[in-house]
């Protein structure tokens, strides 16, 4: 694995993984891709959640299904971008659910990075994508990259509540022991689905409660640096 792949505790979980055939394959579409142009994220953020969320730190898991494609934007966290980017709208709409669920005004800036370092993994199923052309690095063999994460957490022995947003999400629910696992699925937070559904879902409480009834320390969700 490069030194841009998963950090040490994610590194025996993943290295069969990294052995298979796909993964070859895979890696060398992804160059020859950022040969012929723009694809986001840049290299260094690919596997960030993975960097910024330790295995033995996670708690809850955000399931997003691609980066997003236009520029600026991606930075490898499920529905994160960076500082001073405009919020996409189904952020908005999240921030929207986080005020309505717990009173938390949303922050300007559309970073996720304090979720990420306090245990949720943002991870998307899908881990890059060619400039403006969404989904476009879809069926290559990051899904079989990514479902091995997810299993990888589905086997951890400490309790993990797994967030699924939308279709595509909630048909991981397969790969969840729901005897030992939370799972909070609603529809996705786009603004094509949000009323169908995500508003009024209660994530960040539902997610808060199961980690106390299992004796875990719930999450701060504010990103404002106040608590909560």
């Amino acid at each position: 694995m490069t030194k841009h792949d998963s950090p040490t505790d994610w590194r025996p979980l993943l290295e069969a993984e990294t052995k298979k055939d796909y993964w070859r394959t895979l890696l060398q579409f992804v160059n020859d891709e950022r040969a012929k142009g723009k694809v986001f994220p840049k290299t260094d953020d690919v596997f960030k959640a993975l960097h910024l969320t330790p295995y033995q730190d996670v708690k809850v898991v955000i399931l997003g299904q691609d980066p997003y494609h236009n520029d600026g934007q991606a930075m490898g966290l499920s529905f994160s971008v960076p500082e001073g980017v405009m919020l996409p709208p189904s952020l908005v709409n999240i921030y929207k659910e986080l005020k309505d669920d717990l009173g938390i005004e949303a922050p300007r800036s559309g970073d996720l990075t304090k979720w990420a370092e306090r245990g949720v993994l943002l991870l998307n199923a899908v881990l890059t994508v060619r400039a403006h052309s969404a989904a476009s690095h879809q069926g290559k063999g990051w899904e079989a990259f990514t479902d091995a994460v997810l299993q990888a957490v589905n086997d951890k022995p400490e309790h993990v509540v797994f967030i699924l947003w939308g279709g595509f999400a909630r048909k991981k629910k397969a790969l969840i022991d729901l005897g030992k696992h939370t799972v909070i699925e609603s529809a996705h937070p786009s603004p094509l689905s949000a009323y169908n559904g995500f508003f009024g879902s209660k994530p960040f409480s539902k997610t808060n409660e199961a980690l106390k009834a299992h004796g875990q320390k719930p999450i701060n969700w504010s990103l404002t640096g106040e608590p909560l």
